[in-house]
């Protein structure tokens, strides 16, 4: 079974068990202070695995659905290049990489914030989004389902958007999580071989 929709299973399944109960939700959302001053460092991770509600969990996971199942062809095809083995490790290490990453800021932002909570799987699902960037620069999403733009276009347009809502901090979205997991995902490529970022720049300048 596709690792996407492994991820997809496990976080639909924990999801509901905290719409079930406020107490889970309670446990497992993202809480810096909690974290910091109380050391529940579990939380960096559960956080990702439990959503706000229906409608938030549904985007999330029809944008990995969307992105996932491109990401692992992507890291699949790495695979007969040599520059890598384990495709399955490197995603996992790709989405783990990315709900770590994501919260850094966070945790900074909001240690003294008692009150200050979080959830969902957006830093990874932006991590995941933002590798099919860098195989793929031109490839085209589409807006609003109707809308075409290239992806790197997107990419840029969609750092410039969180970066802007971060400063603003006039809602209740974690845009930080956003950016940080859509930088770590654009660069991780690269940890897993330097070269690849001649072949970006390469398919960047073909357009």
């Amino acid at each position: 079974m596709s690792i996407t929709i492994i991820l997809i299973l496990i976080t639909s399944a924990i999801s509901y068990l905290a719409f079930q109960s406020p107490v889970f939700m309670a446990q497992t959302q993202l809480n810096p202070y909690m974290i910091i001053h109380r050391g529940q460092w579990y939380r960096v991770m559960s956080h990702a695995f439990v959503h706000a509600n229906y409608t938030h969990l549904l985007i999330n996971l029809f944008v990995l659905y969307s992105f996932g199942l491109a990401a692992e062809q992507y890291l699949n095809s790495l695979r007969y290049y040599r520059y890598l083995e384990h495709p399955v490790i490197h995603y996992l290490i790709l989405y783990i990489g990315g709900i770590i990453f994501s919260v850094l800021t966070t945790l900074i932002r909001h240690r003294n914030n008692p009150v200050y909570n979080a959830v969902g799987a957006s830093g990874a699902v932006s991590a995941i989004v933002f590798i099919t960037f860098f195989f793929e620069p031109w490839e085209k999403i589409y807006l609003f389902a109707i809308i075409p733009v290239p992806g790197i276009l997107f990419g840029i347009l969609y750092l410039g958007y969180s970066h802007f809502m971060s400063r603003r901090d006039a809602d209740n979205i974690n845009h930080d999580a956003h950016f940080a997991g859509a930088i770590f995902g654009f660069l991780y490529p690269v940890t897993i071989n330097p070269r690849l970022i001649q072949e970006f720049i390469q398919k960047l300048l073909m357009h």
